[in-house]
């Protein structure tokens, strides 16, 4: 019997997100909110990303029946885990917690390196919280 799959998500993966309704609704049993240590960042190309500096990042997390849908949101955040190198995100395994900060468990997490973060231009977001609507950022 397949094991349960957990996955923070904290960007456009989150429920009412774009990319939600294609990679994570069909598979997800189950969606709770949650939060990871980490810090979040919008970058200028639409969505976050989420270093591993000191800080709160606010998310989901989605539990699949497997960890099948991993594959496909992979390549949707161009991890390659036989070539790190050229990732645009890498994906750990993290602790979660509840946003009372009560440990939930561990999680897959995909993170930026900062140096990347820097490089395109990210905006720290201090409150650790993303959505598409509600960031302003201060590109022309």
């Amino acid at each position: 019997m397949p094991c349960p799959c957990h996955l923070f998500v904290y960007g456009t993966l989150k429920p009412g997100e774009r990319a939600f309704a294609d990679l994570g609704q069909p598979f997800a049993i189950a969606t709770i909110p949650a939060q990871a240590k980490g810090r979040l960042y919008h970058l200028p190309l639409g969505y976050p990303a989420m270093t591993s500096e000191p800080g709160w990042t606010r998310g989901i997390l989605i539990t699949f029946a497997d960890e099948m849908p991993l594959k496909a949101i992979d390549a949707f955040e161009e991890y390659y885990a036989d070539r790190p190198g050229v990732s645009e995100y890498h994906r750990h395994c993290r602790p979660v917690f509840d946003l009372s900060k009560k440990k939930l468990g561990s999680a897959w997490v995909y993170t930026m390196e900062h140096e990347r973060v820097v490089s395109l231009g990210g905006l720290w977001l201090p409150g650790g919280c993303w959505t598409e609507s509600s960031v302003s950022p201060p590109w022309p």
